[in-house]
């Protein structure tokens, strides 16, 4: 994933990012794109749903939806990435600043599964006809936040302990990553986590 804690020239606060994307409704616009709806997680989804106050590198899109059905973001509709390389001219963002990362291969979050309820808890914001962004709700970051802690750390354990996960969010969390990584080193490491930031009973429980 693209979020960051850490300043930076191209970094996005809630100001930016929505000009990004009220800027990318119009070029999609000028395109003559098909209507897009963009499943956003990650540090864009945490800034605008008003979870953390920081800034992100880019916009993770874990998912697309169509006609009401999530589907896989991979590839990016090409009418949706020339309008992303336009808007990156115009605000003088990098190239990706809109990235199908989180879903990416084989590995990624989509193919091997969303958590339960996922697509009820999203939350939704317009920015024209052509454009509308579906945020993922708080106890689906604490999801992809732990998950991602255990194979990267740094700031995606940042934002899990800003989350406040009560113990029983935290233990739905660690199963649900432990359906995405079978290996014993996985939940080895994953306890060991768990243990470091306080959650002794619920990595007891695993």
């Amino acid at each position: 994933m693209t979020d960051t804690n850490r300043p930076s020239t191209s970094a996005l606060n809630r100001e930016r990012l929505d000009l990004a994307l009220r800027s990318l409704a119009i070029r999609l616009e000028e395109n003559r794109s098909d209507a897009i709806e963009l499943v956003v997680c990650g540090g864009t989804a945490l800034i605008l749903t008003g979870l953390i106050k920081r800034t992100t590198q880019g916009v993770d899109v874990v998912a697309l939806m169509r006609q009401g059905k999530l589907c896989s973001p991979e590839p990016l509709p090409p009418s949706l990435l020339l309008s992303v390389r336009e808007v990156a001219e115009d605000l003088n963002l990098p190239p990706d600043w809109l990235n199908n990362h989180p879903s990416h291969g084989e590995g990624g979050l989509f193919q091997m599964g969303l958590p339960a309820g996922f697509a009820e808890r999203l939350t939704c914001h317009t920015y024209g006809p052509l454009l509308t962004v579906h945020l993922i709700h708080r106890i689906d970051q604490i999801h992809f936040k732990l998950y991602a802690s255990v194979d990267r750390g740094g700031y995606h354990i940042t934002d899990l302990i800003a989350l406040k996960p009560i113990p029983e969010e935290i233990e739905s969390a660690a199963r649900w990553s432990m359906t995405h990584d079978v290996s014993e080193g996985f939940v080895v490491v994953l306890k060991r986590l768990l243990r470091s930031i306080g959650y002794d009973t619920v990595a007891e429980r695993l």
